[in-house]
């Protein structure tokens, strides 16, 4: 086949690709700009919270994490704390063990979050009636008003999951910087944005409320260490809406190196792909019985990882004025596109001084970060 007509196939496909995915992040970044009423009403009840906290080998962080839960102003005797200290040091354990919580230490041949909260699940008190789940991360700090915010969100929002404001504690590196951008993006995009029309938010692997016996009996389903991603497939499944409350923060840490970063980065890719092998067949029905959340939810799998898109926008950009220049405005217009999108979506705190150098500089970095990844794994496997 001549060499110029599987250039334009190739070229064609690939846009075709991200043109969907920019536009689809486009819709949703537009649509984050929009207020939601969120003035939370004061709940009738104060609901009895399950607090899991899983910790694998997060030994520097966990203990500040404990102090900033148990300093609540909500009930002590309406909420517990259960740790899951994975692979943690018996220093670590011996100092959390001072603490007024249910510390349990498995020692899991292969680690995953969902075996942890199955674990912590399995080993609550059957005497002990719980009404929320709230599942945070090893890192995560929150208020001293945070319990009493998520029990008023809870009966608000009157459905089975509720996803909390996710924000970075730390930019004091480029990585940190980006991941804080990025997460934010994220939570303009796939959560304040299709609440905003109505529809559900995507989980965020913590900073979740659930309701316990819903929780109880899923959560057990739970195979892979996508588990938010599997809970959230049940959800929508099932039917319920996933609310979101931008005004409910917690804090925590963001990865310092791009290699950390793009390793993460690795591990969500692989997931988005596992869970959209594992779903797709029920894309048709979803459409047909219209069930619009878990369609939504399963166009937004079938669509390019951020990493990806940025990677392919930034070569293309590059490369094709070398081939044939004229191929390459489209490219020009689509990357502008996704940066204005991207750019929207970011929230006004993260403007500063450092914000157009990390912003300008992000394709870049992220390139070397899956170069310097994939060098590291080549040493490895050559060891």
């Amino acid at each position: 086949m001549d060499f110029w007509i599987i250039l334009y196939i190739i070229d064609w496909f690939l846009f075709i690709l991200v043109g969907g995915t920019v536009l689809y992040l486009g819709v949703f970044s537009i649509a984050s700009l929009f207020s939601r009423e969120s003035v939370l009403s004061t709940a009738k009840i104060q609901n009895r919270f399950a607090i899991i906290i899983p910790s694998h080998k997060h030994d520097n962080v966990i203990e500040q994490t404990v102090v900033s839960v148990l300093s609540q102003d909500y009930p002590q005797r309406m909420f517990d704390v259960v740790v899951v200290s994975d692979h943690q040091s018996e220093i670590t354990n011996m100092r959390l063990a001072q603490y007024p919580i249910t510390l349990l230490t498995p020692d899991f041949a292969e680690s995953t979050k969902a075996k942890a909260l199955q674990y912590a699940i399995l080993k609550l008190p059957e005497f002990k009636i719980y009404d929320i789940a709230l599942v945070l991360d090893a890192d995560n700090i929150v208020e001293q008003d945070f319990l009493t915010k998520v029990n008023d969100a809870f009966e608000t929002a009157a459905t089975k999951a509720i996803q909390l404001h996710r924000i970075s504690r730390n930019r004091d590196t480029a990585a940190a910087r980006m991941g804080s951008i990025f997460e934010e993006i994220n939570n303009a995009i796939f959560r304040k944005g299709h609440i905003n029309l109505g529809i559900s938010a995507a989980l965020a692997g913590s900073g979740t409320a659930y309701d316990f016996s819903w929780f109880k009996k899923n959560v057990m389903k739970a195979k892979t260490a996508g588990e938010d991603k599997e809970l959230e497939a049940l959800l929508l499944k099932q039917g319920y809406f996933i609310d979101y409350f931008d005004n409910i923060l917690l804090y925590g840490e963001k990865k310092r190196t791009t290699t950390k970063m793009n390793e993460q980065h690795s591990r969500w890719t692989l997931q988005q792909i596992q869970n959209l092998i594992k779903n797709i067949k029920y894309l048709p029905g979803a459409i047909f019985r219209k069930q619009y959340d878990w369609a939504d939810k399963l166009i937004q799998w079938m669509l390019l990882p951020r990493t990806s898109m940025v990677g392919i926008l930034m070569v293309m950009s590059i490369v094709l004025p070398f081939i044939y220049m004229t191929m390459v405005i489209k490219w020009w217009i689509l990357s502008s596109m996704a940066l204005f999108f991207f750019a929207l979506a970011t929230p006004d705190y993260l403007v500063d001084e450092m914000w157009d150098r990390t912003f300008l500089r992000s394709p870049f970095v992220t390139l070397w970060g899956i170069i310097s990844t994939k060098l590291i794994h080549r040493k490895k496997d050559n060891n």
